[in-house]
């Protein structure tokens, strides 16, 4: 059990670069596909003495290759959602405890408690699955909730707005987590004030509108539930943490998770503080499949280490994690 990996405390830049190479080492040891991809960089643990030396692997091969380091079944497979005939992302996880302490201690860390919420979630093109890491969350999110209320939401817009104006009337914190173009739905059928309430969109307008960047989205939802911002939640089914954003689209991660930026056109280095590039993810909480992920999106970090999302690479797919442009 990778316990020493989960940390509330912020370690120290040596502290968590000596975190990322044990892993790193672990993991080429264990992993297949990517032993093969760093072998292919010349990049053997021999060779690999600090965190900017770790090759970070393309989030494509987990379309098609079993990015694991373990043998043996998985717990459960996750899918990324896709469109008809594309192919999706595969996430073998070998145990669910590591992904549930994931975005429980996460969630605890930027918002308490899910028992201090009545958790709402709007998460159609997602709840029709049975493999979305997504739905996962958010039901055992809606669990440790323990409000009566807490629960699903599909198309019925009607009932969401009636519980959450009985739910703003007797003053309860809520958490309205949606996908982005269900909250649009909902805010053009059920305007109204807020105040009790966080709204949290997951990005993805799953081809059901068109695209449109983060300051659209949230400027319509803003007005929509008067309100003066709207919270982002950064995951991705080939991750087991997210990033959290309490508004203008800047996320924050948790202490197992780090973002960097690698220069576009040379994907072995990195750009610096401020600087856009292409959007990688080290996530300590991936202990049994690969935790340096190189992600189609792009991005910018911070001097303190938060990021924001600026755009994707033109030629990936568009999906279901939060893409919003800045």
């Amino acid at each position: 059990m990778p316990s020493k990996f989960f940390s509330l405390r912020p370690p120290d830049y040596k502290g968590f670069q000596k975190l990322a190479l044990d892993v790193f080492h672990f993991q080429y040891a264990q992993n297949l596909v990517y032993r093969e991809f760093c072998d292919n960089l010349d990049r053997s643990p021999g060779r690999v003495s600090h965190l900017d030396e770790i090759p970070f692997l393309p989030i494509d091969l987990f379309k098609n290759r079993r990015v694991a380091s373990f043998g043996g079944e998985a717990a459960k497979v996750f899918h990324s959602s896709g469109t008809t005939g594309s192919m999706t992302s595969k996430h073998h996880v070998a145990d669910l405890a590591v992904y549930e302490r994931s975005f429980l201690d996460g969630f605890r860390l930027f918002y308490g408690g899910p028992d201090n919420y009545c958790i709402l979630a709007l998460l159609p093109g997602y709840l029709e699955r049975q493999d979305s890491s997504l739905v996962y969350m958010a039901n055992r999110l809606i669990e440790e909730s323990g409000h009566p209320r807490s629960g699903f939401y599909l198309d019925e817009l009607d009932r969401l707005a009636d519980v959450l104006k009985g739910l703003e009337a007797e003053g309860q914190r809520v958490l309205l987590l949606g996908v982005s173009f269900a909250l649009l739905d909902f805010a053009e059928c059920h305007p109204m004030p807020l105040q009790n309430s966080i709204v949290m969109e997951t990005g993805g307008m799953k081809g059901r509108r068109r695209e449109m960047v983060r300051e659209e989205l949230h400027g319509i939802l803003c007005r929509a539930f008067d309100i003066k911002s709207i919270h982002s939640e950064y995951g991705m089914t080939e991750l087991l943490s997210q990033a959290w954003s309490k508004g203008e689209g800047r996320f924050e991660c948790p202490p197992w998770m780090r973002v960097l930026t690698r220069d576009s056109n040379d994907p072995l280095s990195f750009t610096g503080a401020g600087q856009g590039g292409g959007i990688n993810v080290i996530d300590l909480a991936n202990i049994y499949s690969c935790s340096f992920i190189a992600t189609q999106d792009l991005g910018r970090v911070f001097p303190d280490g938060s990021f924001e999302v600026l755009g994707r690479f033109d030629q990936s797919d568009v999906r279901g994690c939060n893409l919003m442009a800045g």
